[in-house]
């Protein structure tokens, strides 16, 4: 079989939040799969890969995964380099990491230095909601979505979603959310493999789309 020469996108995703908020389990649902109980702080960053089609186009999401704790944040200009979006994430059970939304996003945009923070793709999460059947929960939906809107984005609105890591809830349809954000608002990188014609690609179709604020 010959080989053809095959163009995919890649685009950088940087997960920005406190720590604890559930950022690793989303990747690692999303990516793998799979939902780990045990909680283990990620060290610096690290990032995952999942290859996707949107639209026809063969799309390498590099999603980077980094940790919460502010002993970590100087190591943002390194990371946070290249980046095409940008996931907030914050647990509805704990408002503290909601208040902290703000501080994550300046904070991405200092170390960036993006001209237009405004034109730049951000997408808002709200994870574990499943937890105590929604009991424990801190933060209303209404109140996640005033603030989304306070910050406005290039589609004059910023996404927002409402998931469970754990329960597979909303999950596919946020990164598939970010990824069409990233793919054509952001500033995506075109590559080129050698690949086996006939090679397999996951395909990813639109869902239910999450409640954009």
């Amino acid at each position: 079989m010959s080989l053809s020469p095959i163009q995919r996108t890649l685009l950088k995703v940087i997960i920005l939040g406190d720590s604890g908020v559930g950022k690793t389990s989303l990747v690692q649902r999303y990516v793998h799969k799979k939902f780990n109980q045990k909680f283990k702080p990620t060290i610096g960053a690290d990032f995952i890969t999942r290859e996707i089609q949107i639209e026809g186009k063969l799309v390498t999401l590099q999603i980077w995964d980094t940790a919460g704790q502010e002993r970590f944040q100087s190591l943002g200009p390194a990371f946070f380099r290249g980046a095409d979006s940008c996931v907030l994430v914050y647990d509805v059970n704990d408002k503290k990491s909601f208040n902290s939304l703000q501080m994550w996003r300046d904070e991405f945009i200092k170390q960036t230095d993006i001209p237009y923070p405004d034109k730049f793709p951000f997408v808002v999460i709200g994870n574990k909601i499943d937890l105590d059947g929604g009991a424990s929960r801190e933060v209303e939906s209404k109140k996640a979505k005033e603030w989304c809107s306070s910050i406005k984005g290039p589609l004059g609105v910023v996404p927002y979603f409402e998931t469970s890591a754990k329960e597979n809830q909303n999950v596919d349809e946020a990164f598939f959310d970010i990824a069409e954000a990233a793919l054509f608002l952001g500033c995506p990188q075109d590559i080129y493999y050698e690949s086996m014609a006939g090679s397999l690609t996951e395909i990813v179709e639109p869902q239910n789309r999450g409640c954009a604020c």
